[in-house]
């Protein structure tokens, strides 16, 4: 029987993201016949129990020595290396490699030099071709969203549907099992200040400012704290969103499609934080009071925000966007920029009914109505044209219309493609779109002058 050994500590000060995320590996070649072995050292607010809880064995070292690593690999006669540690580089690899001849599988976050068979970045937004000059030419490359390790209860809980109190929005806060940028107190205070929210706090032994959070929270009925929690999964497929880390949590709140703001607590998340920022996913570079609760205030104001139908709309309703759509604001930017009589509106929103290229909506929040988002010419599974205008008497709702409509359309409809054209002169049109990374694929013209051509691929989001 083949034997892979994984190289990995844990620790109040390291965390236990690559604990976890290397026995999600371990599984995987359990089942391959591999027999898994662990080498870890005994650091305080370790969790090597997990790894005897997984049925594997437990090889205790008492240093990150590479001597020590090497004598223990002749010792077992080691297949496979399996190395996820930031202080075991290129220099530790090329040593190992030279007095064993071990096949390793290197675990990458941040663009390092490796000497090394198989790299392996799971990480969102990860890129194989950075890594062309910092491994050998024979490495396999392993990178991006496609090999992100996820325990098989994300799976499991992806598609279940969980009844959810549409008054209160259940918060989940997963700032890391050590939490040592100490901000989980600081989360909770902010979060106070929101109506109708309940707050799921995951934490570890691992955190040292355990027994302060547990008094912090004593007497707050809306914070319920789950300690060396195992249904992670099933309390993102519970929750509304997420306060987390960009780390591994962000691959798993990604799958399972639960909205989330990430806070970058340590230099090994800059990657991933960059990947999350220029793909306007909420992120903060740091933790600050006031941006986060800013983005907070949007985030929930993005969920309690509705899409109704136009086939679902009052009489008032209709005739209110009718108002929108004929205000000169609204309409100097349409194809046809004469003002539509009601009978018109009327009959055309009717015939909707009937029509499965397309579908409008009104959006509205607790206060207001904000505009209307639409697609049109829908092909199944394929590609749709996007279109967006807002309540003239609302300002600041653009960011807020496109993701709505955006996340409609991929993550609904299934969606590969979103198209959408745009005049020319309608420069804050074209910046909101390209701030959703939409990109210029070519011009037309017509009578009112030049058009933007702009498309979005669902895997460019």
């Amino acid at each position: 029987m083949k034997i892979v050994l994984f190289r990995a500590d844990s620790s109040s000060t390291i965390g236990t993201g690559h604990i976890m995320r290397d026995l999600v590996l371990a599984q995987k070649y359990a089942k391959k016949g591999y027999e898994v072995v662990f080498a870890t050292q005994e650091l305080q607010g370790n969790i090597n129990y997990k790894i005897l809880e997984s049925g594997y064995k437990l090889k205790k070292l008492n240093s990150n020595s590479k001597k020590e690593l090497v004598k223990l690999i002749k010792k077992l006669d080691i297949d496979l290396l399996v190395i996820d540690h930031y202080q075991i580089d290129y220099k530790k690899e090329t040593y190992i490699k030279e007095k064993t001849k071990v096949k390793i599988l290197s675990f990458d976050d941040t663009y390092k030099k490796h000497n090394c068979d198989i790299l392996l970045n799971h990480n969102l937004g990860a890129e194989a071709k950075k890594y062309k000059k910092l491994v050998p030419k024979k490495c396999k490359l392993k990178c991006g969203s496609k090999y992100t390790l996820l325990r098989n209860e994300f799976y499991k809980e992806k598609n279940k549907q969980y009844k959810k109190n549409k008054k209160i929005k259940q918060v989940l806060v997963a700032m890391g099992g050590a939490d040592n940028a100490k901000l989980n107190v600081k989360i909770l205070k902010i979060l106070e200040k929101f109506q109708n929210i309940r707050v799921v706090l995951v934490t570890t032994k691992a955190n040292k400012n355990l027994k302060e959070l547990q008094k912090y929270i004593q007497d707050k009925r809306w914070v319920k704290l789950e300690i060396n929690a195992t249904n992670i999964a099933q309390l993102m497929a519970q929750s509304d969103f997420a306060i987390i880390t960009p780390s591994v949590t962000a691959n798993e709140a990604y799958f399972m499609q639960l909205p989330f703001i990430a806070i970058k607590t340590a230099k090994n998340q800059k990657n991933i934080y960059k990947y999350l920022k220029q793909n306007n996913f909420l992120v903060l570079k740091q933790f600050n009071a006031n941006l986060f609760n800013q983005k907070l205030s949007f985030l929930v104001k993005y969920l309690e925000s509705q899409m109704i139908n136009f086939k679902d709309l009052s009489l008032e309703e209709k005739k209110m966007i009718l108002k929108w759509r004929n205000a000169k604001s609204v309409k100097r930017w349409m194809y046809n920029r004469k003002a539509i009589p009601l009978d018109n509106h009327l009959q055309y929103i009717d015939s909707l009914k009937d029509r499965k290229d397309r579908v409008y909506f009104l959006v509205k929040d607790k206060k207001d109505y904000l505009g209307v988002v639409d697609l049109t010419q829908i092909i199944k599974d394929k590609s749709a044209e996007l279109g967006i205008y807002t309540n003239p008497s609302v300002y600041g709702v653009g960011t807020l219309l496109m993701s709505k409509i955006i996340s409609y359309a991929f993550n609904t409809l299934q969606l590969k493609k979103l198209k959408a054209n745009v005049y020319i002169q309608n420069e804050k049109a074209i910046s909101l779109y390209k701030k959703f990374h939409f990109k210029s694929i070519g011009t037309l013209k017509d009578k009112h002058g030049k058009i933007q051509m702009m498309e979005l691929k669902n895997e460019n989001r």
